[in-house]
């Protein structure tokens, strides 16, 4: 009976200390387990941090470049946009020019005196007759013909300073209205007297004078105010045209000298007006004052964009004025950065009509 107690009470210990193992491997596992993962070292987290800052540094400069990528693109497709749709109407407008040797043009000439003699410093101006439709006047049988002019607006008391207008003046038909001038023909200049050779033949007798004959629309040819004036390209601040003649030629006189010629005569010796623009796009032009902006029209400033001068080639006029805008160190460089140039080729439609 002792030995089968003994044995009892063994076994009953061994149970007790059977169940009583797992609690305690339990205990230590638990306690080694926390020690292990009480935190990060210091190193470790120095690292980390580190890492993490070139990371964010990074991404910020990846999110910088994007940024003026996309800034330097909208610039650019602003100024484009102004450019072409200026572009394009100035194109429809001289393909409907009215080539006839019995009506006037107002149009730049380099030509010496007795010839017309028409100098343009700094921004320059064109007006002629074009079939194209206008702002016709409320009473009157109206033309399918309008006065057309261009110009930059020099003059800074207005809020089209520094923009480029267009004119587009509906006229009426000769011999309907007292009031409202309709087409003219010659001897009655459009903005600008006449030389000796601009008179028809015969001349007329007696012979007028720019005193007798004064222009029908002088404002075509200066910054006077006209209602049928509005701004064709607000971002647009520098205009300057040439002429591609018809032998191939550059030149600021549109007329052929070489042949003989002496007036314009229906535009009969010009293929072509070419046009050399300057935008800048409106996020760079507030960075600009009016007068700022104006030193660059301006003939005889430091910031002066050039006229065109006699022997230029095709580009080479734009060339020079991104050169000068690339070495002017009295403006914002970001505002010039945002300056862009444009030429075009405006052909005339031919031909030209004769006329005695």
């Amino acid at each position: 009976m002792v030995g089968h107690k003994m044995t009892d009470v063994a076994s009953a210990l061994r149970s007790g200390f059977l169940r009583a193992a797992p609690r305690d491997v339990a205990l230590r596992t638990a306690h080694i387990t926390a020690r292990r993962t009480c935190g990060f070292t210091l190193t470790e987290l120095l690292v980390s941090v580190g890492v993490l800052v070139v990371v964010v540094l990074l991404a910020m400069q990846l999110l910088n470049s994007a940024a003026t990528v996309t800034t330097l693109g909208h610039k650019q497709m602003d100024a484009d946009s102004q450019a072409r749709q200026l572009l394009d109407r100035m194109a429809i407008d001289f393909a409907q020019m009215v080539k006839r040797s019995d009506v006037d043009y107002y149009l730049k000439s380099s030509a010496a005196s007795p010839l017309r003699h028409v100098l343009q410093p700094g921004n320059d101006q064109i007006a002629f007759y074009s079939a194209v439709p206008g702002y016709y006047p409320t009473t009157g049988s109206q033309s399918p013909l309008s006065l057309v002019a261009y110009r930059v607006n020099s003059d800074s008391t207005t809020s089209a300073y520094n923009k480029m207008e267009r004119m587009g003046k509906g006229l009426v038909w000769n011999a309907v209205s007292t009031t409202d001038t309709p087409v003219v023909f010659m001897p009655i200049p459009v903005a600008s007297p006449l030389s000796v050779g601009d008179l028809p033949i015969p001349t007329p007798t007696p012979t007028p004078t720019p005193v007798q004959v004064s222009p029908a629309w002088p404002y075509a040819g200066n910054m006077t105010a006209d209602a049928s004036y509005e701004v064709m390209g607000p971002q647009v601040f520098r205009f300057e045209y040439y002429y591609l003649l018809t032998n191939g030629t550059f030149s600021d006189i549109p007329w052929d000298t070489s042949a003989g010629h002496f007036a314009v005569d229906g535009m009969q010796d010009v293929a072509a007006i070419v046009v050399d623009i300057a935008v800048i796009d409106p996020k760079s032009k507030v960075l600009l004052t009016d007068a700022q902006l104006a030193t660059l029209t301006t003939s005889g400033n430091a910031n002066f964009l050039a006229d065109y001068s006699s022997g230029m080639t095709p580009g080479q006029l734009r060339a020079q004025w991104q050169n000068t805008v690339n070495g002017i160190t009295s403006l914002p460089r970001p505002a010039l950065s945002g300056i862009r140039f444009y030429e075009r080729y405006l052909y005339l439609s031919p031909p030209t009509l004769l006329t005695p």
